[in-house]
């Protein structure tokens, strides 16, 4: 079941007004500092999906854990508070590792390496005890939870076909990512948008001219630039996204839980997005540019046309990379309010080392739009709907999670 439905809305926005205009002010903590390595491993991760997943449960467990024992905010899921003095900075290391154990346990020298090195800066005693127990104690909470969300269903899938035609052998990933039970949405297909445009329609015609001029191999028409890009976003590993979101935690978050609370949003969001889009995606099985432009019985046509990049193997509709950034764009957004934006930055495994940066999560989401188009492996209503489900589901994360008032005058460590 979609978690705490009775959450009363909460809008990052509510932050001090002087604390959101005080520019260029980075606040580093335990839960921004093991977020870098926690995506760094979660990017092993082969499948994007599967990865997103994964920094969702370790997010949602450090969230928790903090939470046990500042007490701020309720928890998502529902654990024992700590003792009184429990270090926060154990708990942090403790349900990161925990959550990562559960989830890659394939990296488990890494992990326990980097928690090692955690666990180390801080003095041994009660607190770092209890930190530690209050983190385990989140963690199996938060994994005991989300066990039976659907990640591990038969991923089948039938291509349409006759009898004795040959089809692609290679298995499209994730076709039962879209039947996952959610994080806050009712279920995948709460946002499942209208069909794609209609194969005789301007909006079809002009889409389609203008990713075979654009996103083609050879193209005459991309510049550098536009090719930079949509190499750089050839790419959805964590590695790339959360460094976008610890732009703003550590220019806005004024203590732990406030970095703890964003970074949670952020992971939730992402990970429903993705649910939302492969539902969608398999919903309307909608063809890639490469077979539209092969097989087109147009002036569009032209069967040895290829993309910039390898297309992904799934359906085209809508973009996923798309609704994916607007949903931590909305989430960002939220997190900034009416204050200046910090400078948003990010580096990307095939992006050749250099580093990115955008003045607005609006930018930063317009980026990886017009990337895919670049690359030759979407369309741009495909974008636009990306995008437009994407902030609703931002959106609906932030209304959802918990407000500060609920706790307010809770003892902390309490729990509830």
């Amino acid at each position: 079941m979609p978690i705490a439905t009775s959450w009363k809305p909460i809008v990052l926005a509510g932050l001090p007004a002087a604390v959101l205009t005080i520019a260029g002010i980075a606040r580093a903590d335990a839960v921004t500092d093991s977020n870098v390595r926690a995506a760094e491993i979660a990017s092993t991760i082969r499948l994007t999906p599967v990865a997103v997943r994964a920094m969702a449960l370790v997010q949602v467990s450090v969230f928790d854990a903090v939470q046990s024992i500042e007490g701020h905010y309720r928890p998502l899921i529902a654990a024992p508070g700590a003792k009184s003095g429990a270090s926060v900075d154990a708990a942090v290391a403790a349900a990161t590792r925990a959550a990562l154990l559960a989830t890659i346990p394939g990296q488990k020298e890494a992990i326990e390496t980097d928690y090692q090195a955690a666990l180390a800066k801080l003095a041994t005693g009660p607190a770092k005890s209890e930190g530690i127990a209050a983190g385990e104690r989140a963690a199996a909470a938060v994994l005991a939870a989300r066990a039976r969300d659907g990640a591990d269903a038969p991923a089948t899938y039938t291509p349409r076909t006759t009898p004795g035609v040959y089809v692609p052998t290679g298995q499209p990933i994730v076709p039962h990512w879209g039947r996952r039970t959610p994080w806050v949405m009712s279920a995948g297909s709460q946002f499942r948008p209208a069909p794609p445009p209609r194969l005789d329609s301007e909006t079809w015609h002009r889409d389609l001219t203008e990713v075979k001029a654009l996103g083609g191999l050879r193209s005459t028409t991309r510049t550098p630039e536009q090719t930079a890009i949509a190499r750089f976003w050839n790419t959805t590993s964590p590695s790339v996204y959360w460094p976008v979101v610890r732009s703003v935690a550590l220019a806005r978050a004024t203590n732990v839980s406030e970095s703890a609370r964003l970074l949670a949003e952020a992971a939730i969001a992402m990970d429903d997005a993705l649910i939302a889009v492969f539902d969608a995606k398999y919903a309307f099985e909608f063809w890639r540019p490469i077979t539209a432009i092969r097989n087109g019985a147009s002036d569009v046509s032209d069967p040895g046309w290829e993309p910039l990049i390898e297309t992904p193997m799934h359906p085209e509709y809508p973009c996923a990379h798309c609704i994916v950034s607007a949903s931590v764009g909305a989430v960002l957004e939220a997190a900034i309010g009416s204050g200046p934006s910090p400078r948003l930055r990010s580096t990307s495994p095939t992006g050749e080392g250099v580093e990115r940066s955008w003045s607005s999560p609006a930018e930063f989401v317009r980026e990886v739009s017009e990337a895919r188009i670049y690359a030759g492996v979407h369309y741009r209503n495909s974008t636009d709907v990306g995008q437009a489900m994407g902030r609703r589901i931002g959106e609906l994360v932030v209304r959802r999670l918990p407000d500060a008032e609920l706790r307010a005058n809770s003892p902390p460590g309490t729990g509830r």
